[in-house]
């Protein structure tokens, strides 16, 4: 086995979400099928793909069984921190950083998909 290639995330309006994902960490378009289907690529080769639907998935609360958030991590923690609520994000958890130095902090995405900020000093 190698490892998880990508994540998908079903969206009614896949291509607002995609450029929203771009603006905020920089990642890079390398799929595009020209119907809303779109996958981003992370600095660190990690993917996100982006699926057109028309079916409302509902709002769960974001402990409620199943994949409930995508980790993000980041070199600038501050920095993204920052920028994310300049954008306005909705936070669930405030940003923290903890003893042993590792930030986090927990939002959504304009689609209201759970997001965890991460920086670790040292990977686990």
């Amino acid at each position: 086995m190698v490892g998880i290639e990508h994540v998908g995330i079903f969206s009614n309006d896949t291509a607002a979400l995609k450029d929203w994902y771009i603006d905020m960490f920089g990642w890079k378009v390398v799929y595009d099928n020209g119907k809303g289907t779109f996958f981003l690529k992370a600095d660190d080769g990690g993917m996100i793909e982006f699926c057109k639907t028309d079916i409302d998935g509902g709002k769960q609360d974001m402990k409620a069984t199943g994949i409930r958030h995508i980790a993000i991590s980041v070199s600038d923690f501050d920095g993204m921190v920052k920028k994310l609520m300049d954008a306005g994000v909705k936070v669930l958890t405030e940003a923290a950083v903890n003893p042993k130095g590792i930030g986090t902090m927990f939002f959504e995405d304009p689609d209201g998909n759970v997001l965890h900020l991460i920086n670790r000093p040292s990977p686990l």
